[in-house]
Order: structure tokens, then C-alpha cells, then sequence
């Protein structure tokens, strides 16, 4: 009992890593129906953005931080605004298959300009743990949990409470709409992609700490699990991803602790073929009806 309580902590470290991402995709699809696949790949930029500004500028974890996801940020709205703002009256695939070709653009201009080598963080919290009873929470636990439950609540007021957020929320809803209520629809979707993809900035400096390593590649299979995070929550939904997140995390951990550490992704990709048989919306998702 003692090691399952131990290892649910670890779940939800992790879990709150793929929680950030997911919380991109289902942003994104709910305001305009895509799928972007470079996401994760923007969440490994945030892990070099963090390599580059601590090792080579010195910067603690929190300036490290918002650096992170400014940059990533700015590149989401650049990915959106060359790659998928043209296509945005295209059919869905073809958006789809820009998205892949996006990511690989990323993940080989990465390569090309980083090497394959994996690059190493120097220190940059402290090595602190603190236990209770049979359960131990280090420092970077602590951390994950409080960056991620911060962002989330901020992401939630700024989609609640502002301006902003109401006009996403509108663009979600009607987009031909929105734009008779004078909403400016380009700049909502750039909007709701540099807030997706900090948030990835951000999970992006905090995987490179939680694992010490950066590499061109690392985005690929974390991008797909919060993909299936998202899709688990029911993709288009903000607590939906979060709960997603928390669970795939969790999942991947007990396989890992009490069965076999090889069989952690096929348990993941299990878990979305059994979601998309029972609930093809997911857990919080609506299921709508399409004219065809």
C-alpha cells in the first residue's frame, strides 16, 4: 500500500506534465477543429529554449520559466500563421497532414541545428524532499504541482473572465457569428495558440528538469500521450485535458512500478481504443451530430 501511494504521487507529477500539453490540443481543436500534431514538438523547444537560457545565461528556474513560454508561444502563433491559417477553409486532412509535416520540420531544423546529442540542465532546484508518513514529495514534485495548478487557474480566469477569453469562447461556438459580433476571429485563434503552446513551453522546461535531458526527438511520444489525454477527457474540453493528463500519468506509473516498463505506451494507446469504442467523445465531451 505504502509503494501504490508513492507511485500515485509520481503519476500525478507526470500526469501534470501531459496535462499542460493536452490542454494545447484541446484548445486548439475547440476553436477550430484541428488536431495540431507539432504541438508536442513545440513542447520540446520549451525543453532547448530552458537548456539554452540556463546553461548559457545563468537564468533561475522562474525567469527560465516565462522565457520558456513566451518563446513557445511566439512560435505557435508563427506555426499558425504560415502553416494553418491558408488552409483554414481546407478540408480537415489536409490541415491534418500539414500538422505532421510541421512536426517534422521542428524536429529535423532542431536536429540540424542541435546535434542528436542529449543536452543535460545544470541545477537548478534544490535536491529537497519531505516526507509524510509513507509518502516522499521532492522539491521538483512540488514544483510540477504548483506550476501546473497556477497555470491552469490562470487559464481558466483568463477564459472566464476577460475579453479575450470570451471572444474564444464565442469563435468556439459561431465562428460566422463571432464575426458579425465583431470579433476579430484571426487574432482569437493566434491568441489560443500562443496560450497553448506557452503552456507547452512550460511543461517543456519542467520535463527537461523532471528527466535532466533535452533532446530533438523527446517531443514525438509525450505529445502523443497528452493527445490521448485530451481525447480520454474529451478533446475540446479544459478540465476534460486536465483530468486526462492526471490519469495517463498515473496509468503510466503503476504499469511501469508493478508490471513491465516496456508495456507503459501500449497501455496508454490501449487505454484510447477502449475510450473511442465506449465513449468516443471521452469523459467530458459531447457527442454532436453531423450533417453529412
Amino acid at each position: 500500500m505504502d509503494q501504490f501511494l508513492q507511485q500515485l504521487v509520481n503519476g500525478l507529477s507526470l500526469g501534470s506534465i501531459y496535462a499542460l500539453v493536452a490542454l494545447g490540443y484541446t484548445m486548439v481543436y475547440g476553436i477550430i477543429k484541428l488536431i495540431n500534431f507539432a504541438h508536442g514538438d513545440v513542447y520540446m523547444i520549451g525543453a532547448y529554449t530552458a537548456y539554452w537560457v540556463t546553461t548559457y545565461f545563468g537564468l533561475s528556474f522562474l525567469p527560465a520559466l516565462l522565457v520558456c513560454m513566451v518563446v513557445c508561444g511566439l512560435l505557435g502563433v508563427l506555426i499558425e500563421r504560415i502553416a494553418y491559417k491558408p488552409l483554414r477553409k481546407a478540408p480537415r486532412i489536409t490541415a491534418l497532414i500539414t500538422a505532421i509535416g510541421v512536426s517534422y520540420v521542428i524536429e529535423y531544423t532542431t536536429q540540424f541545428f542541435m546535434g542528436t546529442s542529449v543536452r543535460t540542465y545544470p541545477p537548478l532546484l534544490p535536491n529537497q524532499s519531505w516526507t509524510f508518513g509513507p509518502i516522499t514529495i521532492t522539491y521538483l514534485q512540488f514544483v510540477i504541482f504548483s506550476v501546473t495548478l497556477v497555470l491552469c487557474v490562470l487559464l481558466t480566469l483568463i477564459i472566464q473572465k476577460t475579453k479575450i477569453g470570451r471572444a474564444m469562447r464565442a469563435v468556439s461556438a459561431d465562428e460566422n457569428a463571432a464575426k458579425l459580433m465583431g470579433i476579430s476571429v484571426d487574432n482569437t485563434i493566434s491568441f489560443t495558440f500562443f496560450l497553448g503552446s506557452a503552456l507547452a513551453g512550460a511543461a517543456g522546461i519542467l520535463v527537461g528538469i523532471y528527466y535532466n535531458s533535452a533532446t530533438p526527438l523527446m517531443g514525438m511520444v509525450p505529445g502523443l500521450k497528452a493527445f490521448v489525454a485530451a481525447v480520454f477527457g474529451g478533446i475540446g474540453s479544459i478540465p476534460g485535458a486536465m483530468v486526462g493528463g492526471l490519469f495517463i500519468g498515473i496509468c503510466e506509473t503503476l504499469v511501469t512500478a508493478y508490471g513491465n516498463s516496456m508495456y507503459r505506451d501500449a497501455i496508454v494507446y490501449g487505454i484510447l481504443i477502449l475510450v473511442l469504442i465506449i465513449r468516443p467523445a471521452g469523459l467530458f465531451g459531447k457527442a454532436e451530430k453531423e450533417k453529412v
